[in-house]
This record gives structure tokens, C-alpha cells and sequence, in this order.
């Protein structure tokens, strides 16, 4: 069995997914996602886009600009044709599911290097071609669909774990407030890559190389003030709400006799993968499930692991994960997020799994180069979670 390697992580900045105010709003998410691996392959000369046996990309949304977007995306690029492609959806862990398919596919002597993104616009349905959902009507035999909503999702898990409004601000609060002092600090500098063509507010065009909707200014006072934002009465505001979002990542894998013999320098191996299934209704608590399977699995306590990156995709499910996977009772939980989450930096829905690995990747290199392990794990629509174990290979 060969070891697999995270040679190189990059993305785009999270964009806000609004029409008039989107700093992207005039690119589409494949040109996104073409100058995201344009800028992998600039920092990466010592191979071609010809040498990649396959590309793994992951989205939620697989319709419209969307459809096929592994391979669609990639020929729009001018890339090889001869280079495999293969779209994958989990809803939100979906960049995750690429990332560990490009591992596996490694790992088990399928290939040398693998290009793992993926990619998410959120306007995708206002921007034409984005095609509606059908659900089956059997469903409602078994779920009261009225729940399927991620709003009401995340109101279900914030009663169900005790986690109050107050909690899911805290977490915001915390989550805004290491992601202002991150990007102000400039951590994100090395995977972020610049994405021509954005247009600010006013319209005036410009390049853009830093995250659009982290609030260096909040406010648990303001957030307090906030009304529910998905039924009277409710828990979760826009505050505790990952906002709309738009962007693109990809991670460079490599066997690791293959990165040796170009001679990369790398930080992480990839260890081991879990995917769990939850009720759809309360599917922002899945984090926790594929958590704790993947400890069982590889024999690890939670002392083991040194860093956690979990997707906010609510202060509800992201507080109660945390309490009941034993990582705190109160916001900020230790060694979780380090650099702010989805809370702050936004959430592109099938993009995000790939995104917290890069940073997770980028945070184990800079910021805890001591660490041994490390942990990616998020929730997705529908009852769909993944987690994902890294490995400092100086530690093994």
C-alpha cells in the first residue's frame, strides 16, 4: 500500500452569493474554478496538466453550471482531455469525498497524482440552468419533509442538544473573530488564489485575495438583538447561519514516492476516512457520528488529536458537536478552528470539505508544526457527514 501526500492546497476567496453585492457575481464557477487550478499548476512546474491521472471534483448542486462539473470544468479550463475526470456529490462534504477518493485511489496504486477540488455557486439558481429538486414523495411516508429545510435542521438539533441562542452567537462571535485575525495576519496568503475578474460593490473591477464576508467588528450585542431568521420564536439568526457563499478549492495528492521523486516538500499523509448517515432533520449533528467512527476505526481518543476543523455550517450544530464529542462545553473550544470557520468565512456548500483540509493543512504547518494528527469533519444536507484524518509525517 503506498502513502498518499497533500502536496499543495489552494482556493479562491469565499464570495459572497449575492447578485448585486457578490464580488464574483459577474464569473461564472467554472472560470472560478479554471483560475484556481491555473494558479495550482503556476506554483507547480515540475510536472503538466497531462501528468494527473484523474480529477476528483465535488458540488452539491450537480445541475446547470454544475452538471458534470469535474469534467466540464476542467475542458472549459483548456485542460487535457486525456486527463479522467469523475464529478462526485455528498452535498456539503462533497470536496471531502473527492479529497478521500483521490486518496484511496493512491493509496491503492491507481495513480501517482490526483487533483482533488471542488466547487460551489450558491446563486447557481438565479443565475439560470440551476434545476430544481424533485423530492420522492415516498419521504414523506418517513420524515416530515417540512424539516428538510438546513434551517430547520439546525432549530431541531439547537432543542434537541440544549444548545440556546446565545451559544450558536457565541460561536459566531469566536468563529468572526480568529478569521479577521487570521486574514489580518495574512495566514490565508498561501492558499488563497487571486481570482481576477471580481467587481466590487460600485462595480469598479479588481482582483481579489481575501475572503469577502469575515466581520472583523462584530458584535454579541448586535447578534442578540437579531431576529430569527427560519421560524418565530427560534434559535438561529443570520448571525448563527453560514451566509450564501460562492467559491472554488483544489488539493494537489501525490503518492508519496512519486512527491519525493519531483522533491516536494510535504507536511501531511492522509490516514483515514469515515462517512455517516443521521436523520435528515437533524442532519447538522452528522459531524459528531462520522467523528466518532472514525476514532473507533483507527483506535484514536479525542487526546489524539491535536487539531480540529469542523464546518460551521450552524452555531446550533457546531456547538452541540463539539459538547457532545467531548471537545468543550463553551465557545471558543480548544483546538477547534484556529482560524475561524464557515460561521465567518462563509460556506460553498460542496466546496467546504476541500476547504477546511487546506487550511487544516496550512494551519498544522504554521501554526502547530508539533502536531501529530489532525481531524477535518463536516455535516451535509440530507443526513450526509464526513470526517477526515491527517497525519504529520515527521510524527509517524
Amino acid at each position: 500500500m503506498k502513502e498518499c501526500v497533500i502536496v499543495d492546497g489552494v482556493r479562491s476567496p469565499n464570495f459572497r452569493a449575492h447578485a448585486e453585492k457578490g464580488w464574483a457575481r459577474n464569473l461564472r464557477i467554472d472560470e472560478i474554478l479554471t483560475q484556481v487550478y491555473d494558479g495550482l499548476f503556476a506554483r507547480h512546474t515540475k510536472f503538466k496538466p497531462e501528468d494527473v491521472d484523474a480529477v476528483f471534483c465535488g458540488s452539491a448542486n450537480q445541475s446547470g453550471p454544475q452538471a458534470d462539473i469535474a469534467r466540464l470544468g476542467w475542458l472549459a479550463g483548456g485542460y487535457p482531455e486525456s486527463v479522467a475526470t469523475c464529478s462526485l456529490g455528498q452535498q456539503c462534504p462533497s470536496a471531502m469525498a473527492a479529497v478521500e477518493f483521490g486518496a484511496r485511489t493512491i493509496i491503492n496504486g491507481e495513480a501517482d497524482i490526483i487533483i482533488a477540488s471542488g466547487a460551489e455557486d450558491m446563486l447557481i439558481g438565479r443565475r439560470g440552468g440551476g434545476g430544481g429538486m424533485d423530492m420522492a414523495p415516498r419521504l414523506a411516508q418517513r420524515y416530515n419533509v417540512a424539516d428538510f429545510p438546513m434551517g430547520m435542521t439546525a432549530e431541531k438539533v439547537g432543542t434537541m442538544w440544549n444548545v440556546n441562542k446565545t451559544d450558536a452567537h457565541k460561536m459566531a462571535y469566536y468563529s468572526n473573530k480568529a478569521a479577521a485575525a487570521a486574514q489580518a495576519a495574512g495566514k490565508f496568503k498561501d492558499e488563497i488564489i487571486p481570482i481576477k475578474g471580481c467587481v466590487k460593490d460600485d462595480g469598479t473591477p479588481f482582483v481579489c485575495d481575501q475572503d469577502q464576508w469575515v466581520r472583523p467588528d462584530v458584535s454579541m450585542e448586535k447578534m442578540e438583538a437579531m431576529q430569527p431568521a427560519f421560524k418565530p420564536g427560534g434559535l438561529v439568526t443570520a448571525a448563527g447561519s453560514s451566509p450564501l457563499t460562492s467559491g472554488a478549492c483544489a488539493a494537489l495528492l501525490m503518492s508519496r514516492d512519486k512527491a519525493d521523486e519531483l522533491g516536494y516538500d510535504y507536511h501531511l499523509k492522509y490516514v483515514f476516512g469515515a462517512m455517516a448517515g443521521c436523520d435528515p432533520t437533524v442532519m447538522g449533528i452528522g459531524p459528531l457520528y462520522a467523528a466518532q467512527k472514525l476514532l473507533k476505526r483507527t483506535g484514536k481518543t479525542i487526546k489524539d488529536i491535536d487539531v480540529w476543523e469542523l464546518n460551521e455550517a450552524f452555531g446550533t450544530q457546531a456547538v452541540a458537536v463539539c459538547r457532545e464529542l467531548g471537545l468543550g462545553k463553551e465557545p471558543p473550544f480548544e483546538n477547534v478552528n484556529l482560524w475561524g470557520g464557515a460561521l465567518a468565512l462563509g460556506h460553498p456548500l460542496g466546496e467546504s470539505g476541500g476547504r477546511i483540509i487546506i487550511t487544516l493543512n496550512n494551519i498544522m504547518k504554521k501554526d502547530r508544526p508539533d502536531a501529530k494528527y489532525g481531524v477535518c469533519f463536516l455535516c451535509g444536507g440530507f443526513g450526509n457527514a464526513n470526517a477526515s484524518l491527517w497525519q504529520n509525517v515527521n510524527k509517524s
